[in-house]
């Protein structure tokens, strides 16, 4: 369980110089505000958790039930209602905020996002196949993928072949990054690294659960 989570936007990434002059490419992230919205405890809900609005929205673009969540506790309403389960939660109350801050320089975390999509993509470009010959009486096959099954037996095609289909837009979780630089003046991170998804897309930034040395 995770004992310190944000939430923030892709901005995109680009490059610093460190110590010992290397350069290292990074992703620059922009955590959104988050407000805690609702505690969950054990005894009424069966499991502990927080639920924060992150980000800010205008009530006016809020249906009257998802806005009456916010006024009822009297939090500022937010884009996204999400749902954390962290250590210690017990420490913050309903309206505490959640920043950058939570996050410092040197830190492992993992980030939790949304792949890019590419729609219904070929074997070549899903699973790296490396295509057929571009001669010897190929003709207009070099993409293919081949044979995906064989004769008589089994006379099937087994579950789970790489084949052509769906790819990307799928939840992806990056483990073990190194935060460059934390600046909770600004509400930036700086990411070793890069993280899924497109500009703008949101992630979640949560300490590691694998630990480990610095890279």
């Amino acid at each position: 369980m995770a004992s310190k989570t944000v939430v923030g936007e892709k901005i995109g990434m680009t490059q610093i110089w460190v110590d010992n002059d290397r350069v290292v490419p990074v992703t620059v992230i922009r955590v959104l505000p988050a407000r805690v919205l609702r505690r969950k405890t054990m005894e009424r809900d069966g499991y502990e958790a927080l639920q924060v609005a992150v980000g800010v929205v205008q009530p006016s673009r809020l249906t009257k039930p998802v806005l009456g969540q916010f006024t009822s506790r009297g939090v500022e309403p937010g884009r996204k209602i999400m749902e954390f389960r962290l250590e210690g939660s017990q420490e913050l109350g309903v309206g505490s905020q959640i920043d950058a801050s939570a996050i410092s320089t040197g830190d492992r975390v993992d980030v939790i996002g949304t792949s890019r999509g590419h729609g219904f993509s070929g074997g070549m470009k899903r699973h790296n196949f490396k295509g057929q010959g571009g001669s010897h009486g190929n003709h207009k096959k070099h993409r293919a993928p081949g044979s995906i099954g064989a004769c008589a037996t089994p006379a099937r095609v087994f579950k789970g072949t790489r084949m052509a289909g769906q790819y990307g837009s799928e939840r992806t979780t990056i483990m073990n990054l190194e935060v460059v630089r934390s600046e909770p003046d600004r509400q930036l991170l700086l990411i070793k690294g890069a993280v899924p998804g497109p500009r703008g897309a949101m992630v979640v930034i949560r300490d590691t659960v694998k630990g480990g040395k610095r890279i």
